[in-house]
C-alpha cells in the first residue's frame, strides 16, 4: 500500500465514527503525519462541532512540529464561515505546507475552494488518494447535493421462500410475525441509529404497530416518516409518540404539534419524486423505506433507490405477500446466525 493511501485509510476509519450523527454535515476523518508517524487525529463528531482538521490539529502536542507535518482529510478543507471557521483558513495558520486530500466536496459552498485557497497560500495539495473509498464514505452527503434528494436504502426481509408477510389471517392472528432472529433484527436498529430518517406506509402501521426508533443499539432516532393518505392511523399509534421527530404525509392536513408534522401531498401524482423533494427542503441526506410491499415497489418502479438491503430467514410461509420485484448488482453477502444479509445497488442510480 502506497504511504498516501496507507494514512487516508485511517482518515476513513476514523470519519466512519460520526455515521448518524453529523447530519448533515458529511463524514470526514484528519490525521497530521510527521516523519512518517501520526502525530494527530481526530473526524467530525456532530453538526456544530469542530470538523475533522480541527480536532487531528489540536491534538498534536508538539505543534512546532506542524511546519514539516502533512495533513490528511478524507473530504476537502471546506473555505466558508458556517457554524465553524473555515478549516483552510485554520490549515495555513497552523504552518502545515502539504495536504492531501480524498475527494472534492460537492458542496456548492465549498466545491474546489479550499483547495484554491490552500494552493493560493503557498500550500501543496494533492486530491484524489482513495478517492472512490471516500466518495463511497460520504455516498449519502454525495447523493444529496448532486441529485438533489436523499440516499435511499430499502429494507426488508423476507423468508426462504420469497415472502415479506403472511396471508392475511395469519398476521391478524399474530403480531408481528418474525421472519428473521433477533441478532438480523439488531443489526436493523444499528442501521436505523446511522441513517437520519426511516419510511413505513399505512398498512405496516395498521399491521405492526412499530415504533420506529433505535431499542437495541445505541443512538439517535432517526425522523419517522409516515405515509398516510386518508390519516386512518389512530393517534395512540407508537408512530406518534413523542420518541422521535415525525412526518405524515397525506392529503388531508397540514400542520405542526409539537415533534409531529402533518404534510399534504397529491396522491394522484407521483409520490416518491414529491417526497423525495420534501425531505431534500428538510436537509435529510438519507431514508431506509421498510415497507410493506406496496411502498417499497413504488420507490423501485420509478427507480428511486440506491441500495437494498435484504435480510433472509430460513422458515417458509408456502403463500402470502411476495418480496418487491427489483433488478439490482450483487454487492455481498452476510451469514447473521442462519439468517442472511444481501446488499445490491441500483444500477441506474
Amino acid at each position: 500500500m502506497k504511504i498516501h493511501e496507507k494514512y487516508m485509510l485511517r482518515c476513513i476509519q476514523l470519519a466512519k465514527n460520526g455515521l448518524g450523527t453529523t447530519y448533515p454535515n458529511p463524514l470526514v476523518g484528519s490525521v497530521v503525519v510527521q516523519n512518517d508517524k501520526i502525530i494527530g487525529e481526530g473526524w467530525h463528531y456532530k453538526a456544530g462541532l469542530a470538523h475533522a482538521e480541527v480536532n487531528a490539529i489540536a491534538s498534536v502536542s508538539e505543534t512546532s512540529l506542524l511546519k514539516e507535518a502533512t495533513i490528511y482529510v478524507s473530504l476537502e478543507p471546506c473555505s466558508h464561515f458556517g457554524k465553524t471557521p473555515p478549516c483552510a483558513d485554520l490549515i495555513i495558520k497552523s504552518g502545515i505546507k502539504k495536504v492531501v486530500v480524498g475527494s472534492l466536496d460537492p458542496n456548492p459552498k465549498v466545491a474546489g475552494r479550499g483547495i484554491k485557497r490552500l494552493m493560493d497560500a503557498g500550500c501543496e495539495v494533492i486530491v484524489g488518494v482513495l478517492g472512490e473509498e471516500c466518495n463511497e464514505l460520504n455516498k449519502r452527503f454525495f447523493t444529496f447535493h448532486q441529485k438533489r434528494r436523499p440516499y435511499i436504502f430499502l429494507k426488508w426481509a423476507q423468508t426462504a421462500d420469497g415472502f415479506i408477510a403472511p396471508k392475511e389471517d395469519v398476521r391478524n392472528q399474530t403480531k408481528p410475525v418474525w421472519i428473521t432472529n433477533k441478532f438480523s433484527r439488531q443489526l436493523v436498529h444499528k442501521m436505523r441509529s446511522e441513517e437520519h430518517a426511516i419510511l413505513v406506509g399505512t398498512t405496516t402501521v395498521l399491521h405492526d404497530n412499530p415504533s420506529l426508533t433505535v431499542r437495541e443499539w445505541a443512538g439517535e432516532n432517526p425522523t419517522r416518516i409516515v405515509i398516510d393518505k386518508s390519516l386512518r392511523i389512530p393517534q395512540d399509534f407508537s408512530v406518534f409518540d413523542a420518541s422521535a421527530q415525525t412526518i405524515i404525509f397525506n392529503e388531508k392536513e397540514m400542520g405542526t404539534s409539537e415533534n409531529l408534522e402533518f404534510e399534504k401531498i397529491n396522491f394522484s401524482g407521483p409520490l416518491p419524486q414529491q417526497i423525495c423533494e420534501a425531505l431534500l427542503r428538510r436537509n435529510i441526506q438519507s431514508v431506509i423505506i421498510e415497507g410493506g410491499a406496496q411502498t417499497l415497489q413504488t420507490f423501485i418502479d420509478a427507480n428511486l433507490w440506491d441500495e437494498a438491503l435484504v435480510f433472509k430467514g430460513i422458515s417458509n410461509f408456502g403463500q402470502g405477500v411476495k418480496g418487491p420485484d427489483f433488478k439490482g448488482v450483487f454487492i455481498s453477502e452476510e451469514k447473521i446466525k442462519d439468517d442472511t444479509l444481501q446488499i445490491f445497488k441500483n444500477p441506474n442510480s
